[in-house]
């Protein structure tokens, strides 16, 4: 079995002719090749759901049966396990295939295998070494997938480690990312053949699980965190430069507040220029798809009810239009955040960052989390006792030490006791929806005077602050009642397999 570890890069037309003529690639040898890959699985896409990829490559004159797993790509980076053989189309001998519940999953399924969809590209392949003991391929790969009678073109970089260390391999995709722009890409060619193959809309993506271990180090238990995050974000990266659906913001936006908890989380472990660089840069960015966020809120939850509760009194209709004008204008600017240089270049940087992160003794995960929830459960109660009834900004404050507490109990769901985790994590969401009910409102009341003309939105102003005082009880209810919940991180960790995985497949 050979270990395939690579960065994905996709460019247009004109950066794949700039980085052709790049120095750096000019001064070495460049051998092309014209390659066919026809992909196989079942009726029923098996293969697909368990991950793996099975295909028949022609090279030349030659056949190579491959196998593959298909592991989520994060910032471009993917690794995966791979084994190649030489072969004949049609025919599927996996004796190659060393790992052995792979191998006996192939040849239960081998009789039910058929072509369901064809790549074709030309690749252009030059060898870096930068220094001795390091050398890496550049692979620029340009033609088509051809799936369910459709065609999507192919133009991408696969930048491929044959020897050296992950922070080689970054190095050399900033170098190049710094002379020609390409965007991390977030899917491979086989996802995006299936996508193709479906002619499926895109859907919004929500955030996965993510198989944390107690014996696992502190500092790799948030590298894996992390890449979950940016996966996340990634998955929605489409929807929103290419849907109107508000989900793809929302979740796109959902995604990034849990990578700034989860810095926030570790932060005491963390190098600080490592968090002094990077947690303001998702910060603004977050920021940028705020205000797409905030006015399809206020479109979808908060204009109908004005609507009904001023019938006739209110230009409803102006503001209609006036908030539809907001909602395009804001969502333009959250595709241009998005498709930037700034932002593909944040994607390579944060995860080349991330993954060069000193693995220094930190003790283990199991032994970190009871500390770091407790840190947080402090700072909720802090926030809790001042006055929050006439205070929008304790409010506020209180809503942001609760997301970082959610989380927290989101990532370490795993580790933690089922039943206990269950109650106090409804408690904790009630709490938080209830205080994003609040702070919906609170923004609804500044958007009503961005919208209107000064002074002619008042009433409506007035009705939003009544709506806030009604939910007011409720949410100091709902307080109470967390407060009185037991933490369940003081209690014994429980193995992998109990309820606490059907639990995070829940948030």
């Amino acid at each position: 079995m050979a270990t395939e570890t690579e960065i994905k890069l996709s460019l247009s037309a004109t950066a794949a002719r700039q980085l052709a003529e790049l120095p750096l690639l000019a001064a070495t040898e460049r051998s092309t090749k014209l390659l066919v890959n026809t992909y196989y699985d079942t009726p029923d896409h098996r293969l697909r759901r368990e991950r793996m990829v099975v295909r028949y490559r022609q090279q030349g004159r030659q056949w190579l049966l491959g196998v593959k797993t298909a592991p989520p790509i994060a910032a471009g980076l993917a690794q995966r396990a791979e084994w190649e053989a030489p072969g004949r189309p049609g025919e599927f001998d996996f004796g190659h295939v060393d790992n052995i519940a792979v191998r006996e999953l192939l040849e239960s399924l081998r009789a039910e295998l058929l072509p369901v969809f064809t790549t074709r590209f030309r690749r252009d392949v030059h060898v870096l070494v930068p220094r001795r003991g390091v050398s890496i391929e550049v692979a620029l790969d340009c033609g088509r997938i051809e799936a369910g009678g459709m065609r999507r073109s192919i133009r991408e970089v696969e930048l491929e480690l044959l020897s050296g260390t992950l922070n080689d391999l970054f190095a050399v995709a900033m170098d190049l990312q710094a002379s020609v722009p390409m965007h991390p890409e977030a899917s491979s060619k086989s996802e995006r053949a299936y996508r193709l193959l479906d002619a499926s809309p895109l859907l919004a993506v929500k955030a996965q699980p993510v198989a944390v271990e107690p014996e696992m180090p502190t500092i790799a238990a948030f590298r894996l965190i992390a890449l979950a995050c940016i996966s996340h974000l990634q998955s929605n990266e489409q929807g929103v430069c290419r849907s109107d659906e508000p989900e793809f913001v929302h979740q796109a936006r959902v995604a990034m507040r849990r990578l700034r908890s989860a810095i926030r989380l570790w932060e005491p472990l963390l190098p600080e220029p490592f968090v002094a660089r990077f947690d303001p840069l998702w910060q603004a960015l977050a920021a940028e798809l705020g205000d797409n966020r905030n006015w399809d809120v206020f479109r979808i939850e908060t204009l109908p009810l004005l609507a009904e509760a001023f019938a006739g009194q209110l230009d409803c209709e102006r503001l209609a239009r006036r908030v539809l004008l907001r909602c395009a204008s804001s969502r333009r600017a959250s595709r241009r955040a998005l498709r930037s240089e700034d932002y593909s270049r944040l994607l390579l940087d944060f995860t080349a960052a991330l993954v060069a992160l000193p693995d220094r003794p930190a003790g283990r995960l199991a032994d970190f989390v009871p500390r770091c929830l407790s840190k947080r459960a402090r700072r909720v109660n802090e926030r809790a006792a001042v006055p929050l009834q006439a205070d929008v900004a304790a409010r506020h404050r209180l809503r942001v030490a609760f997301k970082q507490l959610r989380y927290g109990l989101e990532f370490f769901s795993p580790l933690l006791a089922g039943p206990l985790l269950t109650d106090y994590h409804q408690s904790a969401t009630a709490l938080q929806e209830m205080l994003g009910r609040l702070n919906d409102l609170a923004v609804a009341t500044e958007l009503v005077a961005a919208a209107l003309p000064a002074g002619s939105g008042a009433a409506a102003q007035a009705w939003l602050a009544a709506q806030t005082e009604s939910l007011l009880p409720e949410f100091m209810r709902l307080l109470d009642d967390f407060q009185h919940r037991s933490p369940p991180w003081q209690s014994p960790a429980r193995p992998a397999g109990d309820g606490s995985r059907e639990l995070a497949h829940s948030l």
